[in-house]
Protein backbone atom coordinates (compact mmCIF):
# COMPACT_ATOMS: atom_id res chain seq x y z
CA UNK A 1 0.00 0.00 0.00
CA UNK A 2 1.23 3.50 -0.74
CA UNK A 3 2.23 5.91 2.04
CA UNK A 4 -0.73 8.08 1.04
CA UNK A 5 -3.17 5.25 1.79
CA UNK A 6 -1.40 4.33 5.04
CA UNK A 7 -1.83 7.88 6.32
CA UNK A 8 -5.59 7.77 5.73
CA UNK A 9 -7.18 6.63 8.99
CA UNK A 10 -10.81 6.56 7.92
CA UNK A 11 -13.11 6.91 4.95
CA UNK A 12 -14.95 10.19 4.64
CA UNK A 13 -18.48 10.19 3.21
CA UNK A 14 -17.57 13.41 1.38
CA UNK A 15 -15.14 11.38 -0.74
CA UNK A 16 -18.17 9.65 -2.30
CA UNK A 17 -20.47 12.67 -2.55
CA UNK A 18 -21.33 13.83 -6.06
CA UNK A 19 -24.34 15.20 -7.91
CA UNK A 20 -26.16 12.60 -10.01
CA UNK A 21 -29.36 13.91 -11.58
CA UNK A 22 -32.22 11.41 -11.28
CA UNK A 23 -32.89 11.47 -15.02
CA UNK A 24 -29.41 9.99 -15.62
CA UNK A 25 -30.10 6.90 -13.51
CA UNK A 26 -31.29 3.96 -15.59
CA UNK A 27 -34.59 2.60 -14.34
CA UNK A 28 -34.89 -0.35 -16.73
CA UNK A 29 -32.42 -2.10 -19.05
CA UNK A 30 -32.37 -1.15 -22.71
CA UNK A 31 -34.42 -3.38 -24.98
CA UNK A 32 -31.33 -3.83 -27.16
CA UNK A 33 -28.73 -4.61 -24.47
CA UNK A 34 -25.78 -4.30 -26.90
CA UNK A 35 -26.68 -0.61 -27.28
CA UNK A 36 -25.75 0.01 -23.62
CA UNK A 37 -23.14 2.70 -23.14
CA UNK A 38 -19.62 1.79 -22.08
CA UNK A 39 -17.04 4.06 -20.43
CA UNK A 40 -13.51 3.09 -21.49
CA UNK A 41 -10.36 3.98 -19.55
CA UNK A 42 -7.08 3.56 -21.40
CA UNK A 43 -4.66 3.05 -18.54
CA UNK A 44 -1.49 3.86 -20.48
CA UNK A 45 -2.60 7.32 -21.58
CA UNK A 46 -5.20 7.77 -18.81
CA UNK A 47 -7.75 8.85 -21.43
CA UNK A 48 -11.46 8.20 -21.12
CA UNK A 49 -13.66 7.56 -24.12
CA UNK A 50 -17.31 6.64 -24.58
CA UNK A 51 -18.32 3.55 -26.51
CA UNK A 52 -21.08 0.93 -26.72
CA UNK A 53 -21.15 -2.53 -25.20
CA UNK A 54 -21.48 -3.96 -28.72
CA UNK A 55 -17.93 -2.69 -29.40
CA UNK A 56 -16.41 -4.54 -26.44
CA UNK A 57 -14.73 -7.18 -28.60
CA UNK A 58 -12.94 -4.40 -30.53
CA UNK A 59 -11.47 -3.12 -27.26
CA UNK A 60 -10.10 -6.43 -25.97
CA UNK A 61 -6.55 -7.54 -26.72
CA UNK A 62 -4.93 -10.96 -26.53
CA UNK A 63 -4.31 -12.03 -22.92
CA UNK A 64 -6.90 -9.58 -21.53
CA UNK A 65 -9.06 -11.00 -18.78
CA UNK A 66 -12.80 -10.43 -18.92
CA UNK A 67 -14.70 -11.18 -15.71
CA UNK A 68 -18.47 -11.64 -15.80
CA UNK A 69 -20.46 -10.75 -12.70
CA UNK A 70 -23.73 -12.65 -12.80
CA UNK A 71 -24.65 -12.08 -9.17
CA UNK A 72 -28.04 -10.72 -8.29
CA UNK A 73 -28.53 -7.35 -6.64
CA UNK A 74 -29.61 -7.56 -3.02
CA UNK A 75 -32.16 -4.89 -2.14
CA UNK A 76 -30.40 -3.51 0.92
CA UNK A 77 -29.75 -0.18 2.52
CA UNK A 78 -26.93 0.85 4.83
CA UNK A 79 -27.94 3.41 7.44
CA UNK A 80 -25.18 5.65 8.77
CA UNK A 81 -24.93 8.39 11.36
CA UNK A 82 -22.79 11.32 10.38
CA UNK A 83 -20.37 13.02 12.77
CA UNK A 84 -22.79 15.98 12.77
CA UNK A 85 -25.55 13.70 14.04
CA UNK A 86 -27.40 13.53 10.73
CA UNK A 87 -28.67 10.21 9.39
CA UNK A 88 -28.10 9.18 5.79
Amino acid sequence: MSDERNEQSHIRMADYDYDLPGELIAQVPLEERAASRLLVLERGSETITHSRFACLTDLLRPRDLLVFNDSRVVPARLRVRRETGGVG
